[in-house]
């Protein structure tokens, strides 16, 4: 039983870390980028591994605009092509002077509320 003892005792190598890092994350960047994120990890006396783990994990980043639904986007793709459409009508009918004033007044305001509509809803979805 003392054998078991001492060799578990006296058992060589490492030793066994609690929260094993095992997992392996590459990133893409430039050399420059690379000599810079090298210059700051020696600066800070960390290993570019530990520096970028510390920067991920504790560092407050300005997100991005999320990207907007395929769906809203054709929507709103389609409302702006609508509403160039009923401004290339209205300027084919003023060319011609077949619309009275008023009819050609109520065209331009129509165009403008459709293309004021597809904003509203970017804005509002994002």
């Amino acid at each position: 039983m003392e054998e078991q003892n001492e060799n578990k005792k006296y058992r060589g190598g490492r030793p066994k870390k609690v929260i094993k890092r095992d997992q392996l994350l590459a990133i893409k960047c430039t050399l420059y980028e690379r000599k810079i994120i090298e210059a700051k990890a020696k600066k800070s006396n960390l290993t570019v591994s530990e520096y970028l783990r510390e920067i991920g994990l504790t560092a407050k980043i300005d997100y991005r605009n999320k990207a907007l639904p395929k769906e809203i986007l054709s929507f709103t793709g389609l409302l702006n092509h609508l509403a160039a459409n009923l401004n290339q009508i209205a300027k084919k009918r003023n060319s011609n002077d077949e619309l009275t004033p008023l009819e050609r007044a109520e065209l331009k305001v129509q165009t403008g509320q459709v293309k004021d509509l597809a904003v509203q809803i970017k804005n509002f979805m994002s």
